[in-house]
């Protein structure tokens, strides 16, 4: 990968050796090579690091377009992209180990939020995304998709493997723990001294 190329650019490039004939791609290229700049900072933020980011894109899209007959036309792409970028990085960590079974921890984290401060009206880019890396991983990911790929319920669902109840338990819970680090930020007075910015992806 050359140092002047964007994450997206070194993605891309990797996904067109792949080898497929011209009709294929450029339904390809039509429909989800648009989903891939957000697509890649949804990969970046879940990795944090780069190169694992790039990673994880790339062999998303090889596997989008190995699979491209099944899509549907006129459904959401990107939600069909999220659902294939999930199940990779699933499948990344059981390869490598990194991700034993272990209890649902939605009850445990819930239980210890006894009191939601209040938020200001006016917060930046960099408090919320603060705010939510300290969260559990489970109410990331639903916040993520929910809340800033604006996915539905179901396809959020899908692109996570988990029923749909969980999804809205999980939102809401996600929400409440994500106001209380917030409103905890406000009253230690530790706000970042930014301007205030639209709440999305980095």
């Amino acid at each position: 990968m050359s140092d002047g190329a964007t994450g997206s650019d070194s993605v891309m490039a990797g996904t067109i050796g792949s080898g497929h004939t011209g009709d294929a791609w450029a339904a390809f290229e039509a429909e989800a090579l648009p989903h891939v700049d957000r697509l890649f900072r949804l990969a970046l933020w879940l990795e944090r690091d780069r190169a694992e980011a790039e990673d994880l894109v790339q062999e998303t899209m090889t596997q989008a377009l190995q699979s491209f007959h099944r899509f549907r036309p006129g459904t959401n792409c990107r939600a069909w992209l999220n659902t294939i970028l999930q199940h990779v990085r699933s499948n990344r960590r059981r390869s490598r180990q990194r991700s034993p079974l272990v209890e649902d921890p939605d009850e445990r984290f819930i239980q210890a939020v006894a009191f939601v401060a209040p938020v200001a009206q006016e917060l930046t880019d960099e408090e919320v995304l603060a705010a939510l890396a300290r969260l559990p991983a489970v109410y990331q990911e639903v916040l993520l998709l929910c809340d800033v790929e604006e996915l539905t319920y179901k396809e959020t669902a899908e692109a996570l493997s988990i029923p749909l109840g969980t999804v809205m338990s999980r939102l809401s819970r996600g929400r409440a723990l994500l106001r209380a680090q917030l409103g905890s930020t406000m009253l230690s007075g530790e706000r970042p001294a930014r301007s205030r910015a639209s709440h999305g992806m980095p």
